[in-house]
């Protein structure tokens, strides 16, 4: 599962950059609250992670050893207990109060097998009240549509590079669910473009709404993503000691996405 834009150096310091903590972030902040040991699974760069680790044990695990050089090096990041490895596989011989796996980085994991491994391994490290939390984007919204080179384009202001111009391009799979997508950095002054394609799934199997994605606003797409973390968290909180079960039941959640 190795992916450019995560493992080249060179791509990954525009990650924080188009990565801002936002509602999520404080939402993931507020809901563990009260864990005192977490476990983030896919924690990338380490923002989640170096916020949460003043108050509570916090182990972050990423197969990116190019994120985690920038986890290490962030404000707060030598408090955490970073761990190089997949998280479909690994095991730390531990549980936890709260596993989190945010950042939309459940959607990397593109098929059913993929994903039973990594519930599995929630399963397996979470403490017997402990509490599970997710993030995905709703199919139903497509938001793929968005990713357009006409309608991605941006600029991003570099501490160092100044401008960068990014865009994106993508290409759908409807029978798999999967998307690919491309993203691109256009260096100023030397022209030179950095690029990096990835995968995503978007399963679903039921019919989408007839209103999908249409006029819908941010604000309204982010209730329905918190929605979904409230309603797939208590899931796993009840599930926690059935891998197998959990994954069945959160599988066929996704088999019928909330518009």
């Amino acid at each position: 599962m190795t992916d450019r834009l995560y493992n080249d150096p060179d791509l990954v310091q525009f990650y924080d950059i188009e990565n801002e903590g936002g509602v999520d972030f404080e939402y993931c902040v507020g809901f563990a609250k009260d864990a005192g040991s977490v476990l983030d699974l896919g924690c990338g760069t380490g923002q989640l992670a170096a916020a949460l680790a003043d108050r509570r044990s916090v182990t972050g695990v990423d197969p990116a050893p190019a994120m985690l050089d920038i986890a290490r090096r962030r404000a707060g990041g030598q408090r955490v207990d970073w761990v190089e490895a997949d998280a479909r596989n690994v095991r730390l011989g531990r549980r936890f109060d709260l596993v989190l796996l945010t950042g939309h980085a459940f959607q990397v994991f593109l098929t059913p097998e993929d994903r039973q491994a990594v519930l599995a391994t929630i399963a397996a490290h979470l403490a017997p009240d402990g509490r599970f939390i997710f993030d995905t984007r709703n199919p139903v919204a497509q938001e793929w549509l968005e990713w357009t080179p006409e309608r991605s384009q941006r600029e991003l202001s570099h501490p160092e590079l100044g401008t960068v111009r990014a865009w994106n391009d993508f290409r759908h799979d409807a029978a798999t669910g999967v998307v690919t997508y491309s993203t691109h950095y256009e260096m100023p002054g030397s022209g030179r473009v950095l690029s990096a394609e990835s995968k995503i799934a978007f399963p679903t199997k039921g019919k989408p709404c007839a209103d999908a994605g249409s006029g819908r606003t941010g604000r309204r797409r982010m209730a329905r993503q918190l929605a979904w973390r409230a309603i797939r968290s208590n899931i796993a909180r009840n599930h926690s000691d059935r891998p197998a079960a959990l994954a069945r039941t959160l599988l066929r959640l996704e088999r019928f996405p909330i518009p």
